[in-house]
């Protein structure tokens, strides 16, 4: 939703509902719209890859880590569910992409690392990400640290409350 857009449907729910506090929208709509224009300007990194978006991001977290982390750790970093981390983690590990052991602390929970396969995928895509991200926010030059540190302020409100 681009920003006149959004002004129109704050005005027509400030229309039809007066009582209703729109402002939250503000902050709300370009976030949404940042997270789409992302996925969208990162999408064609992963068209021939062996990895979706959402596996690398995984897959990042896993790479230069100690030692194998426990998949509900994992999920709750990510803040993913853990069907959804546990999901993914499977196609993964079908393709050997990471390996997942029982942890000798607690058999319910598995420990998962990525192979030598993995780190390589890694290793090869995620440079690839980091540049076209750079590339998407050179245009910011000198505001740049005040965007950060406006998303790190938000960050930290919103996980206080989450």
């Amino acid at each position: 939703m681009n920003e006149r857009s959004l002004d129109r449907v704050r005005k027509a729910w400030t229309a039809a509902r007066p009582d209703l506090d729109t402002s939250p929208m503000e902050v709300i709509g370009p976030l949404k719209r940042i997270a789409a224009m992302l996925d969208e300007a990162l999408e064609p990194l992963y068209v021939d890859a062996p990895l979706t978006g959402a596996e690398l991001d995984i897959c990042i977290r896993l790479r230069h880590d100690e030692s194998p982390m426990i998949a509900r750790h994992l999920a709750g970093q990510m803040r993913h569910s853990r069907a959804a981390i546990s999901k993914t983690l499977s196609r993964l590990e079908t393709r050997g992409l990471v390996r997942r052991d029982p942890s000798p602390n607690d058999r319910r929970a598995a420990l998962v690392r990525l192979t030598p396969d993995g780190e390589a995928v890694v290793d090869k895509l995620f440079p690839r990400q980091l540049a076209r991200e750079a590339e998407l926010l050179e245009a910011l030059g000198d505001d740049r640290q005040r965007v950060i540190d406006a998303l790190n302020l938000l960050a930290e409100t919103l996980a206080r409350q989450v």
